[in-house]
């Protein structure tokens, strides 16, 4: 008898310990990556298989903790499954997955905001939005909540969200034009501020902003010493101007901070998760077992390789039900490449933003053509192509628009789009050179077919329509003398284009050229 009472005993207590940290795993900036695929991009493991919701799956179910789910945005667009559905996808597996809260990202609007309201309706997690406002009204939008209280393990855990002032740009302009996304360290600090009244045992900030500045890749900035860009914009201004929140979890940026940041200044750990669902935050609330109150946190990325976190056969299964009739028409061959077409090391311009750039201009019959470069979102590999290939090259609805621009207007396009030794735009027809100086790119020149463009000289040039009505680095277009939406979707002249132009060797690079 005493030896059973001495065993639940120790139950008792080893169950108390464990409930007094909770796991928080973390996702963003998804992109409809719902399945693991092979680490092509990863020299050591390029054949082992890496990501997607099953695996998040098995490793959340595997943890001894109790957990929450929780993501900072841009859900669905960016493949076939993601697009095609409108985000619908995505809602269905991260219900099954029993997510907890997600933080609206500018992606999540690019089907317009009824589409939106549609996805929020069918969820049963919380979309948050605490910054997000209708300008007619100066009230929130009713669909995003400020706040969520999370109870887990006799805690309450407060989530706040922030969609990023990007918004009004990063997507489809036209579709939240009536929208205001207020400043996100003030509405921090008030949404902080109000969440403190209800006394919860901790704050957590899901953001769609990343940390400021040139922040790239997995990255551990333990030991950095921040620019004015870094302290000025992004996560690390919202901790501090939040007061009070004990994490703050960004997005956007596409960057993995591989054990978070712990900044002194705010108390404040902050935490990023890449994207593409390759890896996840994993980060422990820790609270003290005698009081309850909350002491700290720690962060780490955690792969989801596939042969260390298995995967969830139900989750899989669910996937597998809406692949299989996409897969019927996106698994058609279209064309074929001889090289692989990819981000290369040049940060400037790429293989696969040249040959973009270049199927444009061919299908518009134009001089030059420019797409941003934020909006090429995948790779092409050696071998055939398929459909899906470049619906994941090019998820987004974007038709190609014609302009007539001066070799000034194209000269102030570029000197706009040049920023820290890399280009937000991809370039066909052009060779384009510049210097840096501290004010920015300086003393930029534009030869076309070998000969300067002069400031009075005028081009014909093939771009999309994003650019062209306010999105980020387009205001050049504006200015263009002559306009004409063709309305033919970009993604459907690049599928036209390499069925009638097979790649025999990657395109000439080299296109956009930084002095000494």
């Amino acid at each position: 008898m005493k030896t059973m009472l001495a065993a639940i005993l120790l139950l008792s207590t080893l169950s108390s310990a464990r409930a007094l940290t909770i796991d928080v795993f973390h996702t963003s900036d998804v992109h409809g990556w719902y399945t693991a695929r092979p680490a092509k991009w990863d020299k050591e493991n390029s054949t082992r298989t890496i990501g997607g919701f099953p695996a998040l799956a098995a490793l959340a179910d595997a943890d001894k903790n109790p957990h929450i789910l929780l993501d900072s945005g841009d859900t669905f667009q960016g493949t076939p499954e993601g697009s095609l559905t409108k985000g619908m996808a995505t809602v269905k597996l991260m219900n099954q997955l029993g997510y907890s809260a997600v933080e609206v990202g500018n992606h999540d609007y690019d089907y317009a905001e009824p589409n939106l309201r549609n996805l929020v309706a069918a969820s049963s997690f919380t979309w948050l939005g605490a910054n997000v406002y209708v300008k007619a009204t100066g009230e929130r939008a009713d669909y995003l909540k400020p706040y969520v209280i999370i109870e887990r393990a006799g805690r309450r855990i407060a989530v706040i969200g922030l969609a990023g002032r990007h918004t009004s740009t990063s997507t489809f302009p036209a579709y939240v034009k009536h929208l205001e996304f207020r400043d996100e360290p003030a509405e921090a600090a008030r949404w902080t501020a109000e969440v403190k009244k209800l006394n919860p045992d901790a704050i957590i900030i899901l953001a769609h902003v990343g940390f400021g500045g040139d922040v790239y890749g997995t990255t551990d900035i333990s030991t950095w010493t921040f620019t004015a860009a870094q302290t000025a914009n992004g996560t690390l201004p919202i901790a501090r101007g939040a007061k009070g929140a004990n994490v703050v979890i960004g997005g956007h940026n596409h960057v993995g901070l591989t054990h978070g940041y712990f900044d002194k200044e705010s108390s404040t750990l902050i935490a990023e998760s890449y994207f593409g669902l390759t890896e996840v935050s994993k980060i422990s609330l820790q609270f003290d077992d005698k009081t309850g109150k909350f002491t700290g946190a720690t962060d780490e990325i955690v792969p989801l390789w596939t042969d260390k976190t298995g995967e969830d056969p139900a989750v899989a299964a669910t996937i597998k039900g809406f692949t299989t009739e996409v897969d019927k028409e996106m698994g058609k061959v279209i064309g074929e490449s001889a090289v692989d077409l990819g981000f290369s090391t040049r940060t400037l311009d790429s293989d696969i933003g040249n040959w973009f750039t270049d199927a444009m201009r061919r299908q518009a019959g134009t001089d030059a053509a420019f797409q941003n470069s934020a909006g090429i979102r995948s790779d092409l590999k050696k071998g055939p192509v398929r459909l899906r290939d470049i619906f994941q090259v090019m998820p987004f609805e974007n038709t190609l628009v014609k302009l007539t621009m001066t070799g000034k207007q194209l000269a102030d396009l570029m000197t706009d789009n040049l920023r820290g030794g890399r280009s937000k735009l991809q370039v066909s027809g052009l060779k384009i050179t510049f210097r840096n100086s501290p004010r920015g790119p300086a003393d930029v020149t534009i030869l076309h077919n070998g000969k300067p463009v002069g400031p009075e000289d005028k081009l014909t040039v093939a771009t999309n329509n994003y650019l062209t009505t306010g999105g980020t680095g387009g205001k050049a277009f504006t200015e263009a003398g002559t306009t004409e939406d063709t309305m033919r979707p970009i993604r459907d002249l690049l599928i036209k284009d390499i069925g009638e132009n097979p790649v025999k060797a990657a395109p000439e690079g080299g296109r956009i050229t930084q002095l000494e």
